[in-house]
């Protein structure tokens, strides 16, 4: 399967950051999701990063690469977060144009904030992020 990686990052002020929020299908738990991680990072052979990809590219990635984190959203709430490393550009061999958002892979546990179901993902300020 013939792919494609091309890295971005950036680096802006403390606060110039925005963060990404995104269901977690099929966890139950937070310990759900870390056992995920151990899985696909045992197969891949990489612990140092954790890797999903989806079909949208953020448009401001930019502000999300400087400093954003993925907050996890587990049975209807916000209930922990990674930090975003990198968007990697990911073409498959369907020729698909995909992004690959690869994250530190320590699950950071957050004060549970409740969310409504959504597809895809969601910009999350970082006044509205629920605190570590």
């Amino acid at each position: 399967m013939g792919q494609q990686h091309t890295i971005y990052s950036v680096t802006l002020g403390k606060n110039d950051h925005i963060n990404l929020a995104k269901l977690c299908v099929g966890a139950e738990s937070i310990a759900d999701l870390e056992a995920w991680i151990k899985r696909r990072a045992a197969e891949r052979g990489d612990a140092f990063r954790h890797v999903h990809v989806t079909r949208m590219w953020p448009r401001q990635a930019t502000q999300v690469l400087a400093g954003g984190s993925l907050y996890w959203v587990i049975k209807g709430a916000v209930q922990c977060r990674q930090k975003i490393l990198s968007l990697e550009e990911v073409i498959g061999a369907d020729g698909i144009r995909r992004c690959a958002i690869v994250m530190d892979p320590e699950v950071v546990r957050t004060a549970n904030a409740p969310r409504r179901p959504f597809q895809g993902w969601r910009y999350l300020k970082p006044d509205d992020a629920p605190p570590d």
